[in-house]
């Protein structure tokens, strides 16, 4: 099974081109929603985390603030190391369980990992996807997405590694500063050569 490493900067639309590939019936295992699995109550990954950051991170439900976690580790290069240090372990493992487990099943399947060259994750797959768009459109499509001022989305991209370096990774590119059916054309393209290259 060819494991395929989607990643690309943040407002890019890698959450779009998942649902496109799980519409053609791809496994997507997306290590955004496992980062919020593992971190759920009476997980261990979050009783290390309130360990280290205090109890204060947990609501009456004792579950995880995610905004005030992202807060504190943003604006702390050691922190945002620490809590990584925790994290990563769990998500890759759990990424890995999943893979193996639709091995049997599908021919390949999407890895999506946001911050995948920043984890140095690269071993954990056999190509990988990035999806591109100009800094220009990254900066007006997070900043109408998630609410907030210019400056706050360039901080956001300013921790993530460079277009550049994302594109030099690339085995496949798709550019998705066209319209929605441009895109889906490219995901159908390269679901075909997905497939020629698993020997499906």
């Amino acid at each position: 099974m060819l494991r395929i490493g989607l990643t690309g900067g943040i407002g890019s639309g890698k959450s779009t081109i998942s649902t496109l590939f799980a519409e053609l019936g791809v496994p997507i295992i997306d290590a955004d929603i496992i980062a919020r699995e593992v971190v759920t109550p009476k997980q261990p990954a979050l009783r290390e985390i309130t360990a280290l950051f205090g109890d204060h991170l947990l609501d009456d439900q004792g579950q995880l603030r995610r905004k005030q976690l992202r807060q504190i580790v943003f604006t702390d290069p050691n922190k945002r190391k620490q809590l990584e240090a925790i994290l990563h372990p769990c998500i890759r493992q759990r990424m890995l369980e999943l893979a193996n487990l639709a091995t049997h099943q599908h021919p390949y399947c999407i890895m999506s990992i946001p911050l995948l060259l920043e984890s140095g994750w690269q071993d954990l797959l056999d190509r990988i996807l990035v999806v591109d768009i100009s800094e220009h459109l990254q900066l007006e499509r997070t900043c109408q997405r998630d609410n907030i001022s210019e400056q706050t989305a360039q901080a956001i991209i300013a921790t993530q590694v460079s277009r550049q370096t994302r594109l030099l990774a690339a085995d496949d590119i798709i550019d998705n500063s066209g319209d929605s059916e441009a895109l889906r054309q490219q995901v159908l393209q390269l679901h075909q050569n997905y497939l020629q290259l698993s020997n499906y």
